[in-house]
């Protein structure tokens, strides 16, 4: 079980650097444009595409500190990418999701206890960046805190799981992630270079030394070329041993290959270590471990069980440095049944801590003092040569001393954690404010329903709204609010609604009581359902039979073989309830679980 999740987590990280191929040039472009990086909603949608694309949070945070630091993009500018990169890093936790897709109730489970996480961030960003657009308290906040608080040295978060992970990752593929970086900052020379790293391990002293020496070819302070330091890095540095070192493929088709070897690997993997938890999680264990995980505290402390679980969500996040491995592991044992998703949403949200606190740190990782002292100098029509070391930026009348870089990263941490801290002030002290709970079963249930749902919901979720949004936003804030406001007042109309519908439907007029007054396409998924079976199914059997067919489970003799019936993971105050199926009237093989 172990060997297994060792090559799960090292999956991800693998998949992380194909996205990082395929993609990470076009974020660094995407970052390039700083017109756009100002328009807040623009800053959102930004965010979250980059984090998408590359697959990781923490390399579209660095680059954003990259920025700041660099004097290209302002810290209150950087706060909605933020926002939109907390989004972006829950993608990873859906598509693992997907891979329990062959049991409808396991699949439930397991797509609610990870949307649970988009929906809690989808909330917190409609009520906190129009808070932040208007008020700035973020960035008010966190630069009183840097400029208050006597801020000393700190040491880096422990690297736990890279030194278990990396031993073998890095015999698959290495990257340079600063071209990212250059490229999102402006250098061009590294339009053409490749992400695949070639040299590893420093210069020996003697070399090193040489490498001090700058170049003749400077035409002015801070204008220097470097192309003879990296040649004579090359020549002296060891060379990288993974499978890539010397392959003559570019960078996209490197990424597609290790895209498809490390989501196979991800599939295996989860299918076998569901086998193996269902084998070990039977009977009373499986009671025994499920009475341990969900059940509260005892009376008068039972309020602090949900706190409790932040602190180990946080905790395990800390150890791992990484919010998408924690929530990917978690998420099969919810699809299980070990873990409810009352238990995971509280996990999942002291996750969303645990990753901010590693990056806070990392940055007071830096001297104390330059973290406290740094500062930005704008000089007379920017013409001037800031000395002692200080790099000036010609045209932009600005000088950065070494510090800012250490500010910066602080301050975006702290914007981070404020936001995530904040978030949980809204949607989780009064059980009544839960909302993403209740999102995230509904959204369990239309895939139980629906199984290519899930599908659909990544796609607008996190590429065709993202878009959409931003370019509706590039064309000015007028359409932006004339467009948006519409729709939200249109959602809210609707929730409002259904949530009536279902609690109250006498207080609402007979002809609003139900949605039948619509034509099927818009309240059911029904006819979309019909469209895509057609389109799924017409090379087999089933196309060619008569209408009303049915999606049979497979016997259950076999579910039993492989180790996936586990009646021990039910609740014991289930009432049984049909298995959703197209066109069936026939009893249900199995009962659905309660999420």
């Amino acid at each position: 079980m172990f060997g297994f999740l060792y090559l799960f987590v090292c999956s991800l990280d693998v998949l992380s650097s194909a996205f990082q191929l395929a993609g990470g040039k076009v974020a660094g472009d995407i970052f390039k444009d700083n017109a756009i990086l100002s328009n807040p909603v623009a800053g959102l949608v930004v965010g979250i595409l980059v984090t998408v694309l590359v697959q990781s949070s923490s390399t579209s945070t660095s680059i954003i500190v990259s920025m700041v630091s660099s004097g290209l993009l302002e810290v209150r500018s950087a706060i909605p990418i933020i926002m939109g990169s907390n989004i972006g890093t829950s993608v990873t936790n859906t598509i693992v999701a997907l891979m329990q897709a062959g049991d409808r109730s396991e699949f439930k489970r397991a797509f609610a206890g990870a949307t649970v996480h988009d929906c809690f961030n989808w909330l917190s960003v409609l009520v906190l960046l129009p808070l932040e657009v208007v008020s700035g308290y973020l960035h008010h906040v966190t630069h009183l805190v840097v400029a208050t608080f006597n801020i000393r040295s700190g040491k880096d978060a422990p690297d736990l799981l890279k030194i278990i992970t990396e031993p073998f990752t890095k015999l698959i593929i290495q990257l340079d992630k600063s071209v990212i970086t250059g490229i999102a900052t402006g250098d061009e020379s590294l339009r053409n270079r490749s992400l695949i790293r070639v040299w590893c391990g420093p210069a020996p002293p003697q070399m090193a030394a040489v490498a001090l020496v700058p170049p003749l070819n400077c035409t002015a302070p801070g204008h220097c070329s470097t192309k003879g330091i990296e040649s004579l890095h090359n020549v002296t540095r060891q060379k990288c041993e993974h499978l890539f070192t010397d392959t003559p493929l570019p960078d996209l088709a490197v990424g597609l290959v290790l895209l498809a070897g490390s989501l196979v690997v991800l599939c295996t993997c989860l299918i076998l270590l569901v086998k193996i938890l269902n084998s070990l999680l039977k009977g009373q264990v499986a009671k025994a471990i499920q009475k341990v995980i969900n059940t509260d505290l005892p009376h008068p402390f039972s309020w602090l069980t949900g706190y409790f679980a932040m602190v180990v969500g946080a905790g395990m996040t800390f150890v791992v440095q990484s919010s998408s491995v924690f929530t990917s592991a978690i998420t099969p044992l919810i699809g299980l049944g070990v873990i409810s998703i009352e238990r995971a949403y509280p996990l999942t949200l002291g996750s969303n801590i645990g990753t901010t606190t590693t990056a806070i740190l990392a940055a007071l990782a830096s001297p104390g003092d330059k973290l406290a002292s740094s500062f930005q100098v704008r000089t007379a029509g920017g013409q001037g040569w800031a000395g002692g070391g200080h790099q000036a930026r010609q045209g932009l009348g600005e000088t950065h001393v070494p510090g800012l870089t250490g500010m910066s990263s602080l301050q975006i941490a702290l914007c981070h954690f404020f936001f995530n801290i904040s978030g949980i002030l809204l949607w989780y002290p009064l059980p009544f404010t839960r909302l993403p709970i209740r999102m995230a079963k509904a959204l369990g249930e239309r895939t139980a329903k629906y199984r290519w749902f899930a599908v659909l919901y990544l796609i607008v979720c996190f590429l065709l709204l993202p878009s959409l949004i931003f370019g509706i936003s590039m064309a000015g804030w007028r359409v932006l609010v004339g467009v948006g406001a519409p729709f939200l007042s249109l959602l809210f109309f609707v929730g409002l609604v259904n949530a009536l519908q279902a609690r109250s439907p006498g207080r609402l007029p007979k002809w609003l009581q139900t949605w039948d007054f619509l034509p099927a396409w818009m309240h059911s998924l029904q006819p979309l359902d019909r469209l895509i079976t057609r389109a799924t199914l017409c090379c087999t059997d089933r196309c060619r039979s008569p209408e009303g067919w049915e999606e049979r489970e497979g016997p259950p003799r076999d579910k039993a073989r492989l180790g996936l019936d586990n009646p021990a993971l039910s609740y014991p105050e289930e009432v049984p309830g049909p298995t959703v199926r197209v066109g069936s009237p026939r009893p249900p093989l199995h009962s659905a679980t309660r999420l």
